[in-house]
């Protein structure tokens, strides 16, 4: 029987509006954490931020890989204006790293060349994956949504297929895109005179219902879930399902103590419950959920005998 491989930690690209120097400085503090071994950056959600940072990426690049790290750039996932269109094709065209796609827009300029698939660009199916896999796509970050069913047969399809399979395991996860820009709505501003009310909320501006329960959260056109996908205690499940990579999507809480905590769950150095103590510690000011995991309601939480049963 062929030894199981543990899965490598990636930190994916930063999902809201943080100020440039905030960005360097978690950059360069991932730089120096071994456990990681890919990093994606680019601006996924809102065309506007890219001139905040975009001066940046060539610089950071180079910091992160003489570290030793795979960068990769992540293209917008949501394209609505030939501004966007522009942008796409030229992080397309982005030399000595890989592209991640996180719209089809992405495609046709990728078709025929090595590059990676995101989480924005839902892959649900086989016959997916390997039709993108015939047009240059060799690695799929699966949408959080994705219950542990359904990962195990596409990680399996990338097996065959000799494409990497990563899974989100931390973070909010990213729900829905809408044309319109809500964070800007509740600011009072139109999307085209937005003001960049996102700064504002560096997680994420949450959303409660009219009986005051926290329900979802907004970054600009992006809905995300007001829970933290947490799979701590799932990854033993998804290395025996050959997952091959781990997500952490960055969020303002101590981010060098979530990807200790992962890392050392992954190399056995403690267990996964005292991994999940340690994030408890961290004091997010929202409750953990892995509950599409298990094919329940998303912001659920399934309890530890329940997870045990589900891995069998």
């Amino acid at each position: 029987m062929a030894k199981q491989t543990s899965p490598k930690l990636t930190i994916g690209p930063i999902l809201f509006h943080w100020p440039a120097e905030k960005k360097r400085d978690f950059y360069s503090r991932i730089a120096a954490e071994k456990s990681v071994d890919t990093v994606y950056i680019g601006e996924t959600v809102c065309g506007k931020r890219t001139p905040f940072f975009e001066k940046h990426y060539e610089d950071i690049t180079k910091e992160l890989q003489k570290s030793g790290k795979t960068v990769v750039f992540s293209t917008l996932s949501e394209v609505m204006i030939p501004r966007d269109r522009a942008l796409v094709k030229r992080a397309c065209k982005t030399k000595h790293i890989e592209v991640e796609a996180n719209d089809a827009s992405a495609l046709l300029p990728l078709s025929g060349q090595p590059h990676r698939i995101g989480s924005l660009l839902n892959v649900y199916s086989e016959d997916t994956m390997r039709f993108l896999t015939e047009k240059g796509a060799h690695h799929f970050c699966l949408a959080p949504e994705i219950p542990a069913t359904v990962v195990e047969t596409l990680a399996k399809t990338g097996q065959s297929l000799k494409a990497g399979v990563e899974v989100q395991v931390f973070g909010r996860m990213s729900l829905a895109l809408s044309a319109r820009c809500y964070h800007a709505r509740a600011h009072g501003c139109v999307k085209a005179n937005c003001q960049f009310v996102c700064e504002k909320d560096e997680d994420g501006m949450d959303i409660r219902t009219l009986t005051g329960r926290p329900f979802l959260s907004i970054n600009g056109i992006q809905t995300l879930s007001f829970s933290y996908l947490n799979l701590i205690n799932e990854t033993d499940a998804l290395a025996r399902m050959g997952v091959t990579h781990l997500r952490i999507s960055p969020h303002t809480c101590d981010m060098t103590a979530v990807i200790r905590a992962f890392a050392d769950v992954l190399d056995k150095h403690i267990s996964a419950q005292e991994g999940q103590a340690r994030l408890e510690q961290l004091k997010i000011n929202a409750p953990f959920s892995n509950g599409f995991f298990y094919k329940k309601p998303g912001h659920q939480w399934r309890e530890d005998e329940q997870r045990a049963a589900a891995a069998g």
